[in-house]
């Protein structure tokens, strides 16, 4: 129980999977070493994480995939250590969750259209109305997954446990098939098909969850 008390900084009750362990193996060996900085404020952590996203987002449109996987695990890492060093420092408000949510929402649009800008600028083996569909998809069903996430929470749905579609594995997806753009130009393409089924899924279980524990017809 004391171990726990100790770590409860390094993660929210509701991180699951790979952003868990971002958060406890990499962010958290970050975050101790900005404590100490007094003029710091976790909004200011926060906005230089989705910079870095959105920066990752431009990098990929330029056809810079192995950037863009740099900037955005930067980001990815950096994305845990705001609400760490709030946690730490007893900065904690609603108004820092408020942001960190809006905020993210600005940098996994900007990777998104930046790994669709970055195909569409290759000779993919794909109508280009297919990667612009793709591309969406994608874009549409990362926001509807935090969306469906605030509104399950505000009308008490229960929605089940987490899902793998969450911000961690999409993003960790998309950066990885950057990194890995040099050896195969064509891997972005594998993420932002991933990501735009696996996301739509989801949304599509989570509406017939809602669907047989409700009213609704």
């Amino acid at each position: 129980m004391e171990d726990y008390k100790k770590d409860a900084w390094k993660t929210k009750p509701t991180d699951r999977f790979l952003l868990k362990w971002i958060k406890c193996h990499l962010s958290a060996r970050i975050t101790p070493r900005l404590v100490g900085v007094k003029w710091l404020r976790p909004w200011m952590i926060t906005f230089s994480s989705a910079s870095l996203g959105v920066m990752a987002g431009v990098a990929f449109a330029m056809g810079w995939g192995w950037l863009a996987g740099l900037v955005g695990g930067a980001s990815q890492v950096l994305d845990g250590v705001d609400g760490q060093f709030a946690r730490l420092t007893g900065k904690q408000s609603t108004g820092g969750a408020f942001w960190d949510s809006v905020l993210d929402r600005y940098s996994d649009g900007a990777m998104v259209i930046g790994v669709t800008l970055y195909l569409v600028r290759l000779p993919v083996p794909f109508p280009l109305w297919q990667v612009v569909v793709f591309g969406s998809l994608a874009l549409i069903g990362t926001n509807l997954m935090s969306y469906s996430d605030a509104i399950a929470k505000n009308l008490e749905l229960e929605l089940g446990k987490p899902s793998l579609a969450s911000k961690g594995t999409r993003m960790t997806v998309i950066i990885l098939s950057g990194l890995g753009s040099p050896i195969w130009p064509l891997m972005p393409m594998v993420s932002l098909g991933y990501v735009a089924l696996h996301v739509n899924v989801v949304v599509a279980i989570r509406l017939l969850k809602a669907q047989r524990s409700s009213s609704v017809s």
